[in-house]
This record gives structure tokens, sequence and C-alpha cells, in this order.
């Protein structure tokens, strides 16, 4: 799978099962305080302190609402691998422009 740009043929819910398919399973989320929410363990890291493992961008063609990543990342205080959904862009939040800057890309 290409590591980064995702064709626009391809919808959220491919990239997300892929992703799962490869260890990816859990959901974790985007905090309002901009931290990473864990869907296993329930804790709340700093996205500095994440491991990105895995990045996939999903690009409108004509619309910039639907200008995404999905992050996969893995959970340092349990362990999981999970996936977590970002806006980028015009359309992001605060908090998503946040967690995206203060990733460390360790896909190196």
């Amino acid at each position: 799978m290409d590591e980064g740009r995702v064709p626009t043929d391809r919808t959220l819910t491919e990239v997300l099962a892929e992703m799962a398919d490869g260890g990816f399973a859990a959901d974790m989320f985007v905090t309002e305080d901009a931290k990473v929410r864990c869907g296993a363990c329930h804790q709340d890291t700093a996205p500095q302190d994440l491991d990105l493992d895995r990045l996939q961008r999903l690009e409108g063609a004509s619309d910039p609402a639907d200008m995404a990543a999905v992050l996969g990342l893995t959970c340092r205080h349990c362990g999981t691998k999970g996936t977590a959904v970002v806006r980028f862009g015009p359309e992001a939040d605060r908090q998503d422009d946040e967690v995206l800057a203060a990733l460390e890309d360790r896909r190196f």
C-alpha cells in the first residue's frame, strides 16, 4: 500500500478496514485539549508521546471538507494499535492541527 497519498476513489471506510486488517483495529480519538485518547485503555496521551506507524491521506478532489488523514498509532500505555481520523487543511479543527503538528513520524 502506498504510504501518504491515497487515490481519490478510495473511501475512508476502505482505508480504515485496510488498516484494521494490518493490526490497527482499535479506535483512537482526538480530545478537545489536543491529546489522543486510546479506545482500549482510555488513556489520553500527548501526540508527541505516540508512535505514528502509518499515515494515509484522503483528499477530496473538489471539496476541501474531504481532506482527512487516517493515523495508524501505537499507544505507549497499553501497546494497542489503532487509528485516529483527523482533518487537515482549511476545514481542520484546532485540535486536529495541533495533533498533526506534534506527532513525530516514526515510519522511517
